[in-house]
C-alpha cells in the first residue's frame, strides 16, 4: 500500500457553542472546515437567518483549517443587511482571509474587500 503522504481523512467541524444575545447568533467552532464538513454550519446559519438573527459573531480560535467554503458562509451571511464578526481568529482563519484579500490576475479584488470589510465589522 502506497501513502501518498496526504491527508484523506475527512475534515470534521463541531459547533461547539451557540448562543444570543438578543438578534445576534454567537457561535463557538472548533476542527475544520471545507466542503465535506460545512453542511452542519450552513444548515445553523440558514435556520438562523430565517429566525430572524441579523447578527452573527464566529469565534473561530479552535478552527484548525478551512477552505473557500468559509469564505461563502461568510460572503452569505451578510446579505440583507445582516451583520457579521469574525472573532479570536485561529491562524488558519487569519490565513485565509489574508489570502482571499490579496488581488489575484484574473480575478476581481471586490468581492474579498467586501468579504473583509463584512468579517470585521
Amino acid at each position: 500500500m502506497h501513502d501518498s503522504g496526504a491527508d484523506n481523512a475527512p475534515c470534521v467541524i463541531v459547533i461547539a457553542a451557540c448562543t444570543t444575545l438578543g438578534t445576534t447568533l454567537v457561535v463557538r467552532l472548533v476542527g475544520e472546515i471545507d466542503c465535506h464538513s460545512v453542511a452542519p454550519l450552513r444548515a445553523l446559519l440558514a435556520s438562523a437567518a430565517a429566525d430572524g438573527y441579523t447578527g452573527l459573531v464566529l469565534d473561530t480560535a479552535r478552527v484548525d483549517f478551512c477552505d473557500s467554503s468559509f469564505l461563502a458562509v461568510l460572503e452569505w451571511w451578510p446579505r440583507r443587511g445582516r451583520r457579521l464578526t469574525v472573532a479570536n481568529r485561529s491562524r488558519a482563519v487569519r490565513r485565509l482571509l489574508t489570502a482571499a484579500a490579496v488581488d489575484v490576475p484574473g480575478r476581481h479584488a471586490a468581492p474579498a474587500g467586501r468579504l473583509m470589510a463584512a468579517a470585521t465589522s
